[in-house]
């Protein structure tokens, strides 16, 4: 249930970006990608603010992996 409400809002975010780009024009995009390979975040970004974005996308990875460990490690104290 959660993967589909995930899938969803995605498409709804990306439709509410487009329709905000049709009636505002003007404008730049910027895009990042955060790929895990492992536990190595592989980081790729592309225009004018594409540092900002990397930047974002790296402390959204970091943030994630903490949150993995910290759950992880919860999981194992319950199960002793």
């Amino acid at each position: 249930m959660l993967l589909i409400l995930g899938f969803v809002l995605v498409v709804v975010g990306v439709a509410l970006i487009l329709v905000a780009a049709v009636f505002y024009g003007g404008g730049s995009a910027s895009g990042g990608v955060v790929i895990f390979v492992g536990p190595f975040p592989i980081v790729i970004g592309a225009g004018p603010d594409a540092t900002w974005v990397v930047l974002f996308s790296t402390v959204l990875a970091v943030l994630s992996l903490v949150m993995f460990f910290v759950m992880n490690r919860k999981m194992r104290k319950r199960e002793n």
